[in-house]
């Protein structure tokens, strides 16, 4: 969230090689990539369905559930739901992902010398 806010206020300019897409938790991210979901994008990979009814039939999924799994994949630019007359057409813009995973903190963790001559004061 940070580093949204600092790209935001112009105090942060991304780097072309950065991530795309930022999950909040692991937790979330392995919502949106379930295995459910990427079977979901596979689906529409090789059947190119025309409209979300005809993804409703191929998938087995309820309208309402996969309109907002979809809605929530487009927010994530893994999707995207361009509307073709009345009718909106899923299509998968991700089909890699690489995960980075990384702990930081505020203020550095001390080393064992810190901690070695913190417990012998």
């Amino acid at each position: 969230m940070k580093r949204t806010i600092a790209i935001a206020k112009g105090e942060y300019k991304p780097r072309r090689d950065e991530p795309k897409v930022w999950f909040e938790s692991l937790g979330s991210m392995a919502q949106v990539l379930s295995n459910d979901n990427q079977e979901l994008l596979k689906i529409i990979i090789e059947h190119k369905p025309r409209s979300l009814a005809e993804l409703e039939t191929l998938s087995h999924r309820k309208k309402s559930n996969l309109s907002r799994t979809l809605k929530t994949l487009e927010r994530y630019g893994i999707v995207e739901l361009p509307k073709h007359g009345s009718k909106l057409v899923p299509k998968v813009k991700a089909t890699d992902f690489r995960v980075e995973f990384g702990l930081r903190y505020s203020s550095p963790v001390p080393n064992h010398a810190d901690i070695l001559s913190t417990q012998h004061s």
